[in-house]
C-alpha cells in the first residue's frame, strides 16, 4: 500500500492549549498549521503529524497560543513623550504640556522614531495590531512596515495648524494621500481620525462622514472624555457632544468612540442602536483622572468594546495584558457585580471585538482556519502561574506581557524566545536617547 502523502506548511504550533476566542474555553493536544501566512488547520496533534510535512514543528509546552492582541486605540509615536508631563489633568497637560511640546518638535523623522519605538514594545507584549492616531501618518506606516506589524493608520485631522497641516482640508487631502500610496500594502489599512470634537467644526465632520460612507473606512475620535468637553459643548452647540455626532450622521458600524467615559443612558442606547464601537482606556483614564468608563452599561446594551492603550504619554505602557486586568476589575468594582466583563469576554475585548472594530474582523482576532497567522505564545510556566485551573483566567489575571515568548504577524516571526527579530533594541534605545535630549534641551 502506497504511504499517504503529506500536505506540505511552513510551521506547525504544538502548544498545550490554544485558544481559539471565538469559542469559549481552550483546545489541548491541538495544533495549528500556517501555511503562506495564514491559519491553514487546527487539528488534533496526532491528526496533524499524520496529515502535514512542515518546514518547521515548533514545541511550546506550558504555552497558550492566542490571537494576536489589538490595541483599539493609540498614538504610537508619543512613546517619545512617555513620562514627559506626568500627574496632570487632560486640558491642562494638552495646552501647557503636549500641544507645545509637538509644535516645536514633531517631524517624519520624530514620528518614525517614535512609531518604531513604539511597536517594538508592543511586539514584545503580544500586541500584532494597533489603531493609531497621530500626525505624519506615512512616517509611521514606514515604520509599522520596517517592523512588521499590522496597523490601522488614522487620517488625522484637526481645524488648528501643526507642523503636518495647516488646516482641515490640508490635513485630509495629505491623510488621503498617504492611503492612495500605501493602500496596497497588506498590513495597513486606513480610517478617518478627527481628533475630537472640541478640535473639529460641523463643516469637516460633515465632510469626514461623506467620505467614510464613500470610501467604506471607519471614523476614530475621542468622545466623551471629560466632564469639561460636555460642558463646552453644551455651551457652544446647546447638545452634548454624541448627540452632535448623531445630527452630523456620523454614528454607525463603522464608528469607533473613543474613552466614552461620561455616557448617559440615552447615549449609550444611541451607541447601540447604531452598532458603534467603544474603544476603552482604563489606564489612561485614570491616570489623567478622566473617570471610569460604564463598561457594564455598555455591553450590557450591546456596544461592542475594544481594549485601548492609548498613547505612552498618558498611560505609560503600550501593555494590553495589563489593559485587560484593569478592564475587568474596573468593571467588577464599579458596578457590584463580579460576573461583569468575565475572563473571556476581557480577552475576546482584546482580540476579536477590536479587530470587528477595525472591519478586520475576516482577517484577525481569533485562531480559525483562513484568517492570518497573527499568533501569539503565552508561556504560564511560572511559580506565580501555578496551579492552573483555567487557562484563560490566568490570561487575563495572572500573566503578563513578560510571559509572551514568541509572535508571528502574517506568519513572519517577529519575537523568538522574547527577543526581538528585525528590531534592535540598543538601536531604539539611541533614537530614544536622542530626541529626549530634544525635549529637554
Amino acid at each position: 500500500m502506497l504511504a499517504t502523502m503529506k500536505v506540505p506548511a511552513d510551521l506547525v504550533l504544538l502548544p498545550q492549549w490554544v485558544v481559539p476566542v471565538e469559542s469559549d474555553g481552550t483546545l489541548s493536544d491541538h495544533a495549528v498549521i500556517v501555511q503562506g501566512g495564514q491559519i491553514r488547520d487546527v487539528l488534533p496533534t496526532e491528526a496533524a503529524q499524520a496529515r502535514y510535512d512542515a518546514a518547521q514543528t515548533l514545541a511550546l509546552p506550558g504555552h497558550a497560543l492566542i490571537p494576536g492582541l489589538v490595541n483599539l486605540h493609540g498614538h504610537a509615536a508619543m512613546s517619545l513623550f512617555r513620562g514627559f508631563a506626568d500627574d496632570v489633568p487632560l486640558m491642562a497637560w494638552l495646552n501647557t504640556h503636549i500641544w507645545p511640546a509637538e509644535k516645536k518638535h514633531v517631524s517624519d523623522a520624530f514620528v518614525r522614531d517614535g512609531t518604531l519605538l513604539a511597536a517594538a514594545e508592543m511586539l514584545a507584549g503580544g500586541i500584532t495590531c494597533c489603531n493609531d492616531m497621530y500626525f505624519f501618518p506615512q512616517a509611521a506606516g514606514e515604520a509599522f512596515l520596517q517592523a512588521g506589524m499590522r496597523a490601522t493608520l488614522g487620517m488625522i485631522v484637526l481645524e488648528f495648524p501643526s507642523a503636518y497641516a495647516v488646516d482641515a482640508d490640508d490635513y485630509l487631502s495629505k491623510g488621503l494621500a498617504v492611503r492612495d500610496e500605501l493602500k496596497e500594502e497588506a498590513l495597513l489599512s486606513f480610517a478617518f481620525a478627527p481628533h475630537a470634537p472640541y478640535t473639529i467644526s460641523d463643516a469637516t465632520f460633515g465632510r469626514i462622514s461623506t467620505l467614510a460612507e464613500q470610501l467604506g473606512l471607519p471614523i476614530h475620535t475621542h468622545i466623551h472624555e471629560t466632564h469639561d468637553e460636555t460642558r463646552d459643548s453644551l455651551k457652544q452647540y446647546g447638545v452634548r457632544p454624541l448627540e452632535r455626532l448623531a445630527r452630523l450622521g456620523l454614528l454607525g458600524p463603522n464608528f469607533i468612540g473613543v474613552h466614552a467615559v461620561h455616557v448617559n443612558e440615552a447615549e449609550i442606547e444611541s451607541l447601540a442602536a447604531h452598532g458603534c464601537h467603544v474603544a476603552h482606556c482604563p489606564s489612561s483614564n485614570l491616570k489623567l483622572a478622566s473617570g471610569i468608563a460604564p463598561v457594564s452599561r455598555l455591553t450590557k446594551a450591546g456596544v461592542n468594546i475594544g481594549f485601548g492603550t492609548d498613547g505612552a504619554a498618558s498611560n505609560n505602557r503600550l501593555d494590553l495584558f495589563a489593559e485587560m486586568r484593569l478592564a475587568a476589575l474596573l468593571a467588577k468594582g464599579a458596578s457590584g457585580d463580579a460576573s461583569v466583563l468575565p475572563a473571556t469576554a476581557a480577552l475576546r475585548a482584546a482580540t476579536l471585538d477590536a479587530a470587528r472594530a477595525l472591519n478586520l474582523d475576516s482577517q484577525i482576532g481569533s485562531i480559525v482556519p483562513g484568517k492570518r497567522a497573527d499568533l501569539v505564545a503565552v508561556d504560564l510556566r511560572s511559580i506565580s502561574s501555578q496551579p492552573l485551573f483555567d487557562p484563560v483566567s490566568h490570561l487575563v489575571y495572572v500573566a503578563g506581557r513578560e510571559d509572551v515568548t514568541h509572535v508571528w504577524v502574517d506568519g513572519r516571526l517577529k519575537l523568538n524566545e522574547r527577543r526581538l527579530v528585525d528590531l534592535e533594541p540598543d538601536d531604539l534605545t539611541s533614537r530614544a536617547a536622542y530626541w529626549r535630549g530634544k525635549l529637554t534641551a
